[in-house]
This record gives C-alpha cells, sequence and structure tokens, in this order.
C-alpha cells in the first residue's frame, strides 16, 4: 500500500468526525461497560467482562486505524483538477452497454465509499478501469456476475 491515502475533502472531514465521535462516546461507553462488567465479581468465568473487553479493544483498534489513515491522506483538491478525463473526486454518468441503464457515481477514496449513495473507491474495478478515460469511451469491468461494459455519457467534478 502506498503511504499517500487519497481522500476528498469531505471525506477526510467526515473520517476526523468518526475520529472524534469514537473517542469522545465509543470510547467511553467501552470503559464504562469493563467497568461496570468487572463489578458482577469473578472475571474469570464472567462472559460479559470478557465481551466488554472485546469491544474495547476492537474500538482502541479502530481508533488507531483512523488515526493512521488521517496521518496519511492526502487530500485531493477536486477544483485543480481536469474535467475532459476521469480523474479522482470526478463524477461519472455511464450506461451500460447490454442493458441501456444509467448509473451514476462519483470516485472517492476507500474510506469514503458508499455504493448506496454513488460514491465508489478508486481502487474497485469500476474505479480503476474508468480512470483516464474520457467522455464517450467504452470500460469494461469484470465483476462477480460477469463481463460488463459501460459508455461514458458524462464527466464533471463537484466544483
Amino acid at each position: 500500500m502506498s503511504d499517500k491515502i487519497p481522500m476528498t475533502r469531505e471525506g477526510y472531514l467526515k473520517l476526523t468526525d468518526d475520529l472524534a465521535r469514537m473517542k469522545r462516546v465509543d470510547r467511553q461507553k467501552a470503559t464504562h461497560d469493563v467497568a461496570e462488567a468487572r463489578g458482577h465479581g469473578d472475571i474469570s468465568e464472567n462472559a460479559e467482562y470478557d465481551a466488554a473487553k472485546e469491544r474495547q479493544a476492537f474500538v482502541e483498534g479502530r481508533i488507531r486505524e483512523v488515526e493512521r489513515r488521517l496521518a496519511h491522506a492526502q487530500i485531493i483538491d477536486t477544483d485543480k483538477l481536469p474535467d475532459d478525463r476521469v480523474v479522482f473526486g470526478s463524477r461519472v454518468r455511464l450506461s451500460e452497454i447490454n442493458t441501456g441503464d444509467e448509473v451514476a457515481y462519483r470516485l472517492v477514496g476507500e474510506d469514503e465509499a458508499d455504493v448506496k449513495a454513488g460514491l465508489i473507491s478508486v481502487t474497485s474495478p469500476l474505479g480503476q478501469a474508468l480512470i483516464g478515460r474520457e467522455l464517450n469511451d467504452t470500460v469494461e469491468v469484470r465483476t462477480p456476475g460477469g463481463l460488463r461494459e459501460y459508455e461514458i455519457l458524462e464527466i464533471g467534478l463537484n466544483r
């Protein structure tokens, strides 16, 4: 993995907010749950204590991972990127060749990806196939359901 992790400004701010919530809320709740479970008696046979400790370890691990990702974040300013080809941050409208179905996506970093919200990672198969392509280009993408072909109908940036 590269040292730098590309993300949009919005993605960076969301991850920063998530980290603050984890430190302020999730960490406090996990600590409280461990203390409460410890108060129930012998911890050597206390399943509630074991579960609370596991949850606490998960929260701490997630905090470390998000801190690492933020430390390596490379915020891409989409205002300075070209809009004549697909690049990180581009919004694209595609037509599936076989069905004519249209879809629209924005290419974002891995932490921001949410297909239901129309955000796909640049490292996804479709994201990789689209990078560098131009209007009216056709791209082929191998998916679990088979090979799919898309035509790029529109390229734009979030300006």
